[in-house]
């Protein structure tokens, strides 16, 4: 009876694959045992053993089988194997197969390998004619560095694409991955980033919502909400590029980058770090912000320089082409300064002036040193010239050829004055009525002042010293040589830092 069943069973499998249309029958190809048995299901046969079916040029192979032939349909059991390509293979406990309209659900230790890219799931839906694979059920791919979770995911076996959506992690051994939904090319091993995504390193944290990385070549694009973190700096822009291996990055458009070791934020519209180099430097309309107790300084230059150490801490900051500065107690103008962290202290170069409340401070080059964040000398070298306005037409005035002062609660209390000192200094009563001009010549000199106006004057070597009646100078005579006064130059408030200044 067994071997008559198997007969028929036989006759009909070729009886329909005669009347069926060639290309869409699924075709018997072995098995050891074929069953057929009306009682259990009317329109299907059983297949045991080494069963292998062929579909329109992929092949199926399992334990068992039942194949409806009236559906053109098979549930399969045990080692399923469906090879599609030479490349392309899947791997279950269980398959459904429609061959209809070419759609295959896999359950139970499901397995795709597409060359050297594996996917593993518990249940997945492959669709022949679009050549797309489903899971919802979470999934794993693992490749020869990357192993990729998900909730979600969906494989484009053409195009070698897999999206992956709900919980994404992508690890490699340098970083790893977490987003919200992921492209991922197994041939480029690009992966692309459509929503929160965090990329964590032992060197960084990145953050953006739109981007890619290229897991071959480290390099990578961030866009949306970007910006990466490392134990002292921390950066945001719009969007930035960065290489991995290089450690080399660009920052385009609103960039922001913190140091928290100096408490300076720099920003801009372009910037470019090299760690290698221990250089990062930001322009279009850059500035930086640095914090003192009680105020902060703001700094604009054309280019801002930034050199740090291999801690990652800034050393120095170089500001090239007019640089301006303002602080409520300080503001400055040159065309070049470099700011030393370690030293804490500005140096101006290339007409430097300072403004310091009524008091503007000029000379070659200008040396501004901090002390616990605050102003606490000031060093003027060549041509030192210190002009404060008493009225609209009465300057005090202070010239030679080297300046040191020195400030408290950033006022200027005193000054020494050295070599080839020269002054001009209106004498008031109290009641504010002249007393005449006293102008004076020494060697050197030291001013004390209190609340900026100056208190006394102390001539040493060869002192001369003439108090004159206002009307007995004229107006050029109450100037000193090389006066000049460069109110128009001293910035208002923090945003006036920007203000370009036509050359005198």
């Amino acid at each position: 009876m067994r071997y008559f069943s198997t007969i028929l069973c036989f006759l009909f499998f070729f009886s329909l694959s005669a009347s069926a249309q060639q290309s869409r029958q699924i075709k018997f190809v072995k098995a050891r045992t074929i069953e057929y048995d009306k009682a259990i299901a009317a329109d299907a046969q059983r297949a045991l053993g080494e069963v292998v079916f062929e579909h329109e040029g992929s092949f199926l192979y399992c334990d068992s089988a039942w194949f409806y032939t009236n559906r053109n349909a098979i549930d399969a059991f045990g080692n399923v194997h469906i090879k599609m390509s030479d490349t392309l293979n899947i791997y279950s406990d269980k398959l459904t197969y429609n061959g209809a309209d070419k759609t295959a659900q896999l359950i139970d230790n499901v397995k795709l390998i597409d060359k050297q890219t594996t996917l593993t799931t518990n249940k997945l839906l492959y669709d022949r004619k679009t050549e797309i694979a489903y899971y919802n059920e979470g999934g794993k791919i693992i490749d020869k560095e990357n192993t990729l979770t998900s909730v979600k995911g969906y494989y484009f076996t053409r195009e070698k694409n897999f999206f992956f959506k709900d919980k994404v992690a992508l690890i490699n051994p340098q970083y790893v991955i977490y987003s919200d939904t992921l492209l991922f090319n197994t041939e480029t091993e690009v992966a692309y980033f459509f929503g929160p995504t965090d990329i964590v390193s032992k060197e960084n944290t990145i953050y953006c919502e739109n981007g890619w990385y290229n897991t071959k070549t480290d390099i990578a694009s961030f866009g949306i909400n970007s910006h990466l973190k490392n134990k002292n700096q921390y950066l945001e822009a719009d969007s930035f590029y960065y290489d991995r291996v290089r450690d080399f990055g660009k920052a385009y458009q609103n960039v922001v980058i913190f140091d928290s070791t100096q408490n300076i934020t720099l920003t801009g519209n372009y910037a470019e770090y090299n760690r290698y180099d221990k250089l990062s430097f930001i322009t279009d309309s850059a500035a930086a912000i640095m914090a003192k107790n009680t105020d902060s300084l703001f700094l604009h230059a054309d280019v801002l320089t930034v050199e740090f150490d291999s801690l990652q801490t800034t050393r120095n900051m170089f500001a090239y082409n007019h640089a301006r500065f303002f602080s409520k107690d300080l503001q400055g103008s040159c065309d070049s300064l470099v700011y030393n962290a370690t030293d804490t202290l500005i140096t101006m170069y290339s007409a430097p002036v300072l403004w310091a409340d009524k008091n503007q401070l000029s000379a070659d080059t200008i040396v501004v040193l901090l002390r616990n964040k605050q102003l606490d000398q000031l060093k003027l070298f060549s041509s030192a010239f210190i002009i404060s306005k008493s009225d609209s037409l009465q300057f005090n005035q202070l010239k030679g050829k080297f300046m040191h002062g020195f400030l408290s609660n950033n006022k200027l209390y005193k000054i020494n004055v050295q070599g080839n000192a020269e002054s001009i200094y209106y004498a008031n009563e109290d009641n504010g009525a002249h007393l005449g001009i006293n102008k004076a010549i020494a060697i050197s000199m030291t001013i004390w002042l209190a609340e900026n106006k100056i208190q006394s004057i102390v001539f040493f070597e060869k002192p001369e010293a003439t108090l004159y009646i206002p009307t007995e100078l004229s107006q050029k005579e109450q100037k000193l040589k090389n006066f000049n006064w460069q109110i128009s130059k001293r910035p208002v408030d923090r945003f006036d830092i920007f203000r370009i200044i036509n050359p005198e």
